[in-house]
């Protein structure tokens, strides 16, 4: 069989090294290319035979909807295998890149058993049958598989409310004290500045935001049975106070850290650094970094 080739196109150099190395490790010895943007997929494509495209759905300049269009009226694309690339899950998005033409989507953040999957099925319905190499197990990059080993972690005792933000996330409800204590400095209350849903492969979390710029977030969410790893790749849905969704990004886990110096801590923080380099998605981020 001749040797895969493969065309990973995305706006963000993050998302576009993490299909390109997923590739790899399961498709060794194929050929991977890569474009920032459609247009120079396009450039690519005259010249370069490729076996499959894995796009990104929302990207400046040309989109992938508008790229996917343009490859099926093109006879010689006509059957490419195309799997759109989208943090959008949203029915009008499904049906409009069904519409255009798409073999398959997969959803940021991704497994990747999910993309191994997708590719494999993808190349299937044009006769090519492959066989990936092993897909590992999907706990073996989590901070929690990583110290425990794969063990299942013993259950933790219930976390007293740190602070404001603690509660929102646990949504603790203040003890009234045992007895009467010596009144002690009031400490010093971390500032909210919004909220988000962070979206990570295998769970949801919510997450108080207590910094943002155009480049990272530092926010706090609850401690889980499942904790995300450095590096992990998630989508962060930032809403408003009226519930409205201000933006929707890329971004990786850059840290994580317990919000105290206790075992049983109830509530993680973290920061993200976003991947993005979409003009529009930044400017609604301005604007909304703005108004805090």
């Amino acid at each position: 069989m001749a040797v895969l080739k493969f065309l990973v196109v995305d706006d963000a150099t993050f998302i576009r090294d993490m299909l390109k190395k997923n590739l790899r490790d399961h498709f060794p010895g194929s050929e991977i290319m890569d474009a920032p943007s459609a247009k120079k997929a396009q450039v690519l494509l005259k010249t370069n035979r490729v076996d499959l495209i894995l796009c990104d759905w929302e990207m400046p300049e040309m989109t992938g909807e508008e790229f996917l269009r343009w490859l099926r009226a093109e006879e010689k694309y006509a059957d490419l295998p195309f799997i759109m690339v989208t943090s959008r899950g949203e029915r009008d998005y499904i049906v409009k890149a069904a519409q255009a033409g798409v073999s398959d989507y997969i959803g940021k953040p991704f497994t990747p058993e999910a993309l191994v999957g997708k590719v494999t099925k993808a190349l299937a319905k044009v006769g090519k049958k492959v066989k990936p190499h092993g897909v590992p197990d999907p706990d073996a990059n989590s901070s929690l598989g990583v110290l425990t080993g794969g063990a299942k972690p013993a259950p933790k005792p219930a976390a007293n409310p740190i602070n404001d933000s603690a509660n929102v996330l646990t949504a603790a409800k203040p003890q009234a004290p045992a007895a009467a204590k010596p009144a002690a400095k009031p400490k010093a209350k971390t500032a909210v500045r919004g909220q988000a849903m962070l979206t990570f492969a295998s769970f949801n979390s919510q997450c108080i935001i207590n910094d943002i710029s155009l480049q990272q977030l530092n926010g706090a969410i609850k401690r889980e049975q499942t904790l995300p790893a450095i590096f992990e790749s998630v989508v962060i849905s930032i809403v408003q106070n009226d519930g409205e969704d201000v933006a929707r990004l890329n971004g990786y886990v850059h840290s994580l850290q317990a919000a105290e110096n206790r075992i049983d801590a109830g509530v993680i923080k973290l920061v993200i650094r976003f991947v993005d380099d979409d003009p529009q998605k930044l400017e609604h981020l301005s604007r909304y970094i703005a108004k805090l």
